[in-house]
């Protein structure tokens, strides 16, 4: 056992925690500590404030859908490197996003550059012990 296999189970399983508590939060299932739905529309907007009102539930639902299905993905590690460029790829502009309608301060103060990063890197790794790409190449 390496360290850099622990690593990188431990950035996997980072990673998809964090889109998918996001998710979870939106969809009330935190319960009292959920955003919801109808905030998540509202902050959609705000961060998307360059983007038509008409397109905003159409970017909601579509970010969630890819965030539910990079989490999974990265969870029980299947396809890792490709959904771990997805997730750099989805926080990357959603960091760009912030930036355009916030400023800079919003996106480091929230981590999305480090989240990017660390997917980034997670897809570079050269395997992924404990999961099901490792399994499939056994």
């Amino acid at each position: 056992m390496k360290v850099t296999d622990i690593a990188t189970l431990l950035l996997r399983l980072a990673l998809a925690s964090g889109f998918l508590s996001a998710v979870a939060s939106r969809l009330s299932l935190w319960g009292s500590q959920s955003s919801g739905w109808t905030n998540f529309l509202n902050y959609t907007a705000q961060v998307n404030s360059f983007a038509p009102k008409s397109i905003i539930p159409a970017i909601a639902i579509s970010s969630t859908i890819l965030e539910t299905t990079l989490g999974m993905l990265l969870l029980v590690g299947f396809k890792t490197n490709y959904a771990a460029y997805g997730a750099a790829l989805l926080s990357f502009v959603f960091a760009l996003a912030m930036t355009w309608s916030f400023g800079i301060k919003e996106p480091m103060d929230y981590s999305v550059f480090a989240f990017c990063a660390g997917a980034f890197l997670l897809a570079t790794m050269p395997s992924y012990k404990w999961s099901i790409d490792q399994l499939l190449i056994n």
